[in-house]
């Protein structure tokens, strides 16, 4: 009798197992039912006169390569489109950028940049250098000389001098960005090797005060968004950068006066330093590709308005610009040198008035140097006319 039940114990679990191990087995090969997958919607045909206007815009469409709110490239970029952007036959579009160096590689590199602000000195070393490969001015071309960006060094206590930054920490701006391309050069050729930090500039300035860093340079168009509000605090200045012989191949002589930064140098005052051109430049498309047809639209139409770019409320750099002015060792854009060959006469025309404002403003307080530079830049507006 007990053999019976150990026998029907033992068979019931037995059964229990193998249920248990079939349900197991059912769950683990009955895969669960698939998603069904949502549907996408069907995009909307876009009725002919929208498709025209979609067409329109994208056809007559530039980009323009700036810089950001320290210098002035943004501010530049912003009146191009406010002056030229009329929303159908030529649209401008302005894209913060690093400026100088970086801006190069983006209008080579980059789709959809078709202009740039940079700075004059590259070309000479780009083809010293070689880096972005052989033939660099017959694939970088300047539409225009735009005007001067000058030098600014905010130092610390106890710093008197640009050669007293050899050895010291100094903040040459954004990676990328035009000061630190230029700064590297001036320096090299002033003999000051310094030790390079890259910070924006109001980091840079904090940095000065608390003595972190020696100095801070910002190379852009005075006056400046940045240093125009910056504070002295006891101990710091603005420095003197000398104009050497190593210099002028490159760069202009330039002062900054206490008009410029009243905050920043004493009334009546100017400090020394030099200065860099920018120019306006693209990549140099064949005469058969749709993107030469863009540019040459907006050269056209930015030298016939030219005029509207030297008014008020236009940054007041502009009323450096000449459109006629060359610039050594560059290519211009063909479309732009065809303009100025059927209008260039009016174009290359100096305002002597104007001319002797600007000298004043360089040369401060002393008659016979703005008498001589008033000469110098009569004498090369005419042989831009030649």
């Amino acid at each position: 009798m007990r053999s019976s039940s150990c026998l029907a114990a033992t068979l019931a679990a037995a059964l229990l197992a193998f249920a248990g191990a079939a349900e197991a087995q059912q769950q683990k090969t009955v895969a669960p039912p698939a998603p069904i997958p949502a549907k996408r919607p069907v995009p909307s045909v876009p009725s002919p006169a929208r498709q025209q206007l979609v067409d329109k815009l994208n056809l007559n469409t530039v980009t323009v390569i700036s810089g950001n709110p320290n210098g002035s490239y943004l501010y530049l970029a912003y009146d191009m489109s406010a002056v030229l952007d009329d929303g159908t036959a030529l649209r401008v579009l302005p894209i913060v950028g690093k400026g100088g160096y970086q801006n190069v590689m983006d209008v080579l590199h980059l789709k959809g940049i078709d202009l740039c602000i940079t700075q004059a000195n590259i070309m000479s070393y780009l083809k010293r250098t070689g880096e972005l490969g052989p033939n660099i001015d017959a694939r970088l071309a300047y539409v225009t000389r735009l005007y001067n960006e000058e030098m600014h060094i905010l130092a610390g206590a106890g710093i008197k001098s640009v050669q007293e930054l050899s050895g010291r920490k100094v903040n040459f701006s954004d990676v990328g960005s035009g000061t630190q391309f230029s700064t590297r050069l001036i320096f090299e050729l002033l003999g000051v090797r310094a030790e390079e930090i890259n910070v924006g500039q109001a980091d840079g300035y904090q940095m000065v005060k608390s003595g972190e860093i020696a100095a801070t340079v910002l190379i852009a168009g005075k006056p400046t968004g940045a240093f125009a509000k910056f504070k002295l605090e006891p101990g710091m200045s603005l420095l003197p950068v000398p104009y050497t012989e190593a210099l002028e191949q490159d760069y202009l002589p330039a002062k900054l006066t206490s008009e410029d930064y009243p905050n920043l140098i004493q009334k009546g005052a100017a400090v020394d330093t030099v200065a860099i051109p920018s120019v306006l430049a693209s990549y140099n498309w064949p005469r058969d590709t749709d993107r030469y047809r863009r540019v040459a639209l907006f050269v056209d139409t930015f030298f016939r308005k030219f005029p509207e770019f030297q008014k008020p409320p236009r940054h007041p750099k502009w009323k450096e610009a000449n459109l006629a002015g060359t610039l050594k060792g560059w290519r211009r854009f063909p479309a732009a040198e065809e303009w100025l060959a059927a209008n260039g006469d009016r174009q290359a025309a100096a305002d002597p008035a104007q001319v002797r404002q600007q000298a004043a403003r360089a040369a401060p307080n002393d008659p016979a140097e703005q008498e001589r530079l008033f000469q110098r830049f009569m004498e090369w507006a005419r042989s831009q006319k030649r």
